[in-house]
């Protein structure tokens, strides 16, 4: 009967935990340049003294969807969205270079231009400071470009370019800071076939109609192994009664 509760019991966990996979996906839909993560079960056999018996399933991460969301068009001359694959170099917290999809991008009181979670910028010689401007627009190539305040349009100025990187999606991993760092010490060396799209942004790319699906599935199996574990309970005490009355 204990083969039947071990298994049961860790069924419903690593179930649980695919759920918790599933709604953190769910709960991205509506955050700009979000990759679903991708999550799958394994049989595994339990280790240990005496005869291999028994397998169960435990769920692990393995990796994310790196296909690129839809582009929104906003018509904000500082929002903008990687075409195809690649990345935009940005300032974590610690000072080290970090990665994301996330172009929703504007200029602070100080002039430095920070993604929409207050991440600087970076540029091709470190972050980007923008001056006062009347105007602002950013090129396919990532080119950003001013017309100073108090000039006219023919005096449109280069301050900067925005850093993209396009380096393979298994030398990059994802932080808690929900940025992509590099599982190397050294910056990524820009691409300069990474381009981007002005006035856009791009879209989750979770499904929300598959993920819905997937949340249903493993709410059910979630059911059948507490019933698997109330069967092995009610087996149990049936036993015990026959043993009673036996004796």
């Amino acid at each position: 009967m204990d083969k039947l509760l071990y298994v049961a019991m860790s069924g419903a966990k690593e179930t649980m935990r695919a759920q918790a996979a599933n709604n953190h996906n769910l709960a991205n839909v509506s955050t700009t340049g979000f990759k679903a993560d991708l999550s799958a079960f394994q049989a595994r056999a339990v280790s240990g003294p005496g005869y291999a018996s028994r397998v169960y399933a435990t769920d692990s991460t393995v990796g994310r969807d790196t296909s690129a969301g839809s582009q929104l068009a906003t018509g904000n001359p500082l929002d903008l969205s990687v075409n195809g694959q690649g990345y935009i170099a940005v300032q974590d917290p610690t000072g080290n270079e970090a990665y994301t999809r996330a172009g929703a991008l504007h200029v602070d009181p100080t002039g430095q231009l920070m993604t929409a979670t207050g991440q600087p910028v970076m540029g091709d010689n470190g972050p980007i400071s923008v001056p006062p401007y009347s105007s602002i627009a950013i090129g396919g190539d990532g080119t950003i470009s001013v017309v100073p305040l108090g000039s006219t349009a023919q005096t449109m100025a280069q301050v900067g370019r925005i850093k993209l990187v396009n380096p393979p999606a298994d030398t990059l991993s994802q932080g808690v800071d929900s940025l992509y760092h590099s599982n190397s010490p050294d910056p990524i060396e820009p691409d300069a076939n990474v381009s981007v799209t002005p006035g856009t942004l791009e879209s989750s790319n979770v499904n929300i109609a598959s993920a819905m699906v997937n949340m249903i599935e493993l709410s059910r199996h979630f059911d059948m192994q507490v019933k698997a574990l109330h069967t092995a309970d009610e087996d149990s005490q049936a036993s015990t009664k026959l043993l009673q009355s036996s004796g």
